[in-house]
């Protein structure tokens, strides 16, 4: 080869070495950037030039033309990035588990005013008290008092369950936003990163930091599966549905016709049918749309538990449950797959059943009674004075009232459509407690008691230990006391998995300034070679000049 030609193998190397600087110096400069991916510079020789070629020499005789410069390749692990973005999703779906624990915990307990259980140990109280002494005018309108707080308190607790809901169902909304708009940012980064690359030449691993960020982001909020087609555009499937595709995103949205509260349903607009009615009226149908099938069991086996959407609307459920969705249901069949799952449906089941419980309890005793106004002979009374009565206006406080096991409207005594009888706040002693002959009627104050103290109830289909009025609550209580041990430790193993991965991951993508400066010394070195070369190729060339011209 020519001597001049060396000067082209050193430039080579100044070319080359100046480019693993300038990534060097890049990575050092994005060490606290979000994301950013560590980038590194793959070298390789150049095509050789062969002199001779001798079967009988070990090798050809050959001339190397320097190094070549072939990528600057993001560092990161295809494995670790899934593992990731899956169990980041499930963490995500257990703190929302989690928090949503808290918050019914927080309303059955201390939210606003008195707790419940105070209310219900007053009441308790006061038909004690009307036990020693069912006559005496005092504890009959204290027991009609802590009635009316009793059904007042419920009320209160039961409509901060449902306004959470309300705020879950708010979350839906907002979440699927984000989703779509993660997957409109995928799609234009996939346009520009394709648009960069086409050429063979350059690797837009800015964008690519940036869409890989976009996919964590996704993979918090639900199930991902993606792959990265030849172009370099990375197609995207949400839920086992394709999400983002070559050239075009397949966006959810939110209906709310399924629900008797009007609660958000994602579907797929683009498998949505729209149904045109005898008047001209158009709906959508999104029976064949739906992001989910939430009467799936929660399972990690088959990838059910993860995502923030799927999490939320399973603690939101789809109605303001009611203690029908319990009692309706014979075999346990609906209960299990439509409302066990969701944490707040679940427990407005059942502390609707508890107040239905003392609601039908205490009724049951009155219209019973040997002093029922309405069967003493001679009063010419005809109205039964029930402690309990609906409401007139079902609209106004039976909004919580939705569909159920039974596939109707429900009847009897819930906590939205009771109220205390008119006439017996007006005068509480309507009720005297005493039988026609005058004699006090001990027979109605012990069943009261009877009727608190009798174990026969049970939380739902799937407790075999039964409770009575009196401890149904703490029950209660104590049942959601343990499901939000469970999910906190749940949800600490399951935070600790993804610090773990992430920490795997960080060692990989993250930069190293120590590392980073021990490549800028090997890199300058380099250069400096490279430059050294140049040097003595340019003194030879010069002395031949020199030895030539004299």
């Amino acid at each position: 080869m020519a001597l001049m030609a060396n000067l082209y193998v050193g430039t080579s190397g100044l070319q080359v070495a100046q480019n693993a600087l300038n990534t060097t110096a890049h990575n050092m400069s994005n060490i606290d950037t979000d994301g950013y991916t560590r980038q590194q510079v793959s070298q390789g020789t150049r095509s050789y030039s062969t002199l001779s070629k001798s079967n009988a020499a070990v090798s050809w005789e050959q001339i190397g033309l320097g190094v070549n410069y072939n990528n600057c390749k993001q560092v990161r692990s295809t494995f670790l990035d899934a593992s990731y973005r899956l169990e980041n999703g499930r963490s995500g779906f257990y703190d929302v588990s989690y928090s949503t624990i808290n918050e019914v915990e927080d309303q059955l307990q201390e939210m606003n005013g008195a707790e419940f259980a105070d209310t219900l140990s007053n009441l308790w109280t006061s038909v004690q008290e009307l036990a020693k002494d069912p006559t005496s005018a005092v504890n009959q309108s204290t027991f009609v008092t802590r009635c009316n707080e009793f059904t007042e308190r419920a009320q209160a607790v039961y409509k901060g369950l449902t306004s959470y809901q309300s705020n879950l169902n708010d979350n839906v909304s907002t979440l699927v936003d984000q989703i779509n708009n993660y997957g409109d940012q995928i799609s234009e980064l996939n346009e520009k990163i394709v648009g960069i690359e086409c050429g063979g030449v350059e690797h837009a691993n800015d964008l690519r930091d940036t869409r890989n960020q976009l996919l964590d982001k996704l993979g918090e909020l639900g199930n991902i599966s993606y792959e990265e087609d030849i172009f370099g555009n990375v197609l995207v499937s949400f839920e086992g549905t394709q999400f983002v595709a070559t050239d075009h995103v397949n966006h959810m949205a939110c209906d709310t016709s399924e629900s008797s509260c009007q609660y958000n349903t994602p579907y797929w607009e683009f498998a949505a049918k729209t149904v045109t009615a005898a008047d001209g009226t158009t709906s959508t149908d999104i029976s064949g749309a739906h992001v989910y099938d939430l009467t799936q069991t929660v399972s990690t086996d088959m990838n059910t538990d993860v995502g923030k959407l799927r999490s939320t609307l399973l603690a939101r459920g789809d109605h303001n449950a009611t203690y029908h969705d319990i009692q309706d249901d014979s075999t346990g069949t609906y209960y299990n797959k439509n409302i066990a799952q969701s944490v707040i449906m679940n427990n407005e089941a059942e502390f609707d059943q508890l107040c239905n419980s003392v609601y039908t309890a205490i009724n049951s005793v009155l219209q019973s009674s040997a002093s029922n106004p309405a069967t003493l002979a001679g009063t010419g009374n005809t109205t039964d004075y029930w402690m309990f009565t609906q409401t007139d206006s079902a609209s106004t406080l039976n909004y919580a009232i939705g569909s159920n096991a039974a596939g109707s409207t429900s009847t009897g005594f819930t906590v939205m459509n009771t109220q205390i009888n008119s006439l017996l706040l007006q005068q509480p002693t309507l009720n005297t407690f005493k039988t026609a002959d005058g004699s006090e009627d001990t027979a109605a104050a012990t069943a009261l008691k009877t009727a608190f103290t009798t174990s026969k109830y049970t939380l739902n289909p799937n407790v075999a230990t039964t409770t009575t009025l009196q401890n149904y609550y703490s029950s209660l209580v104590s049942q959601i006391a343990n499901s939000g041990t469970v999910s906190k430790s749940i949800a600490d193993n399951q935070n600790t998995t993804v610090t773990t991965i992430s920490n795997a991951r960080e060692q990989i993508i993250g930069t190293s300034s120590d590392e980073e400066i021990q490549f800028m010394i090997e890199f300058q070195n380099a250069y400096n070679a490279s430059s050294r070369y140049i040097n003595v190729v340019s003194e030879m060339l010069e002395h031949i000049v020199t030895t030539l011209g004299s």
